[in-house]
């Protein structure tokens, strides 16, 4: 399926309005659907689609064995002679030498962090090629793309050699939930908002994922099925998926998203609890999670200064591996073999809880969507980040949720997932705000986003400025 990445296909077919030809840096989480992105895009405006991808690693992987796959598939879709390619420049020659001057043509270069792994010189070779050759066409895009973020911007987006030669750069997020619907097709409309949510605080936005759900079982029985059974796909993923993003380094950066799992901390809470020294080693870790899209690090305004705040936050930002590490991994020697039995979802333990801050983390990853809900309107967003104050000799901590700043509104969000939902909500903001401070001249309004029944009373007493159903973010 392809949904809701149209904004992204506007922006690309505009390259063809320009005189000259194109290089475009495509990132993202695996899964995300940045492949598909290009490919769609190749289908609707070009005439010819070239696509390479490098091999993921393997023990013994050579750089031998990534020129002789690169050369294989230019004669395969060329229907050329196969050339023997002695190294990079030879490679990128004769894909410049395939190329038609005469028809739009796209040339993706996929999970290119494994293709140019085992040439130190590969991101020279490139910006050599583009510059004598491929930049030379007038009618070609080229779209270096893959998992690896950190890679990508390290070794070409910040290399001095491309500087200002990228006309684009996309870090494509998950789907937004107004979108997500689709993926249950025609029976949309009949599934609950409770079982849409359910199935989403699970994988997220994560389109490769949505495609797995059968639309005919409910919320209970996919989850069952796809984490919970050794055939399962969302059970074997995380393995497959996180060691070829990060090969060796993935032990390390596993321990921090266990770590993270059990709630934000700052990077020197994650590094001691670790007992892994601080250092910028440690830091190139967060980044590359970071980068990749599985954690967040949530810095924020400070409502009280107004400047950033002075400790970086990180949470765990993707849904499927929070879920994963905290309800999946502790079973997965029994889910493997087969024992492990769950009649229903809701027999784990505290699950309540973990879907309640599953919630939460969707609608904060979602923030964008949940502004014309809340009345911003067209005011500028300076922040929207969680907000947490530790304990002090002047006063109690505190956290709120989700607070989103503007130049003179702060609006403290909360979020709640609960069967019914009362007047008891509004204390507790109330006891939030009391130790909430603000800079001179700030207005404070609270809102309420929510799952579950709403207490009448509550949605008529006008303490919230807004009170928005977790269904408005469906457009229902």
């Amino acid at each position: 399926m392809f949904v809701g990445r149209n904004e992204f296909l506007d922006d690309l077919s505009a390259l063809w309005r320009k005189s000259t030809s194109s290089l475009v840096a495509c990132r993202g989480r695996r899964r995300i659907g940045k492949s598909t992105l290009i490919e769609r895009f190749a289908e609707k405006t070009a005439e010819v689609f070239l696509s390479f991808e490098g091999l993921p690693p393997r023990k013994g992987m050579t750089n031998r064995d990534q020129l002789d796959n690169f050369g294989t598939s230019l004669a395969r879709q060329t229907n050329s002679p196969r050339h023997i390619l002695e190294n990079w420049h030879d490679a990128f020659f004769w894909l410049n030498e395939a190329v038609d001057r005469r028809k739009r043509t796209v040339v993706l270069l996929d999970e290119i962090s494994w293709m140019g792994a085992y040439d130190p010189d590969f991101p020279g070779h490139l910006k050599n090629a583009w510059d004598k050759l491929l930049h030379k066409h007038d009618r070609l895009v080229v779209v270096v793309c893959g998992s690896v973020s950190a890679w990508i911007k390290s070794n070409i987006l910040d290399n001095t050699g491309f500087a200002g030669r990228f006309s684009r750069d996309y870090i494509l997020p998950e789907l937004p939930l107004s979108v997500c619907p689709a993926f249950w097709g025609a029976t949309a409309e009949k599934v609950s908002t409770r079982e849409m949510l359910d199935l989403l605080s699970v994988t997220g936005g994560v389109p490769r994922y949505l495609e797995e759900i059968d639309p005919g079982l409910s919320a209970d029985e996919n989850i069952r099925r796809l984490f919970f059974t050794p055939q399962g796909k969302l059970f074997k993923e995380f393995d497959d998926m996180f060691s070829a993003v990060f090969g060796d380094a993935a032990v390390t950066k596993k321990a921090i998203l266990k770590s993270l799992a059990r709630g934000p901390q700052s990077g020197a809470e994650i590094s001691a609890g670790l007992g892994i020294a601080n250092t910028g080693h440690f830091t190139e870790h967060l980044r590359a999670l970071a980068e990749g899209g599985f954690i967040s690090a949530d810095i924020g305004l400070n409502p009280e200064t107004g400047k950033n705040a002075r400790i970086d936050r990180y949470r765990l930002k993707d849904n499927y591996t929070r879920f994963y590490l905290r309800c999946v991994e502790p079973r997965k020697n029994e889910i493997a073999v087969g024992g492990y039995r769950l009649g229903s979802v809701e027999q784990l333990p505290g699950w309540d809880a973990i879907m309640g801050l599953a919630f939460e983390n969707l609608v904060v990853n979602n923030w964008k969507e949940l502004l014309p809900l809340m009345g911003v309107g067209s005011a500028i967003v300076e922040s929207a980040a969680p907000y947490r104050r530790g304990s002090s000799e002047s006063g109690k901590g505190l956290q709120i949720d989700l607070l989103v700043q503007t130049p003179r509104t702060a609006y403290a969000v909360e979020i709640k997932r609960k069967r019914r939902i009362g007047r008891e909500v509004e204390a507790e903001m109330e006891q939030k705000l009391s130790r909430f401070k603000v800079r001179k001249g700030l207005s404070v309004r609270p809102v309420l986003v929510y799952d579950g029944e709403l207490d009448p009373q509550l949605s008529g007493s006008g303490y919230f400025a807004a009170i928005v159903d977790a269904a408005r973010l469906f457009g229902r």
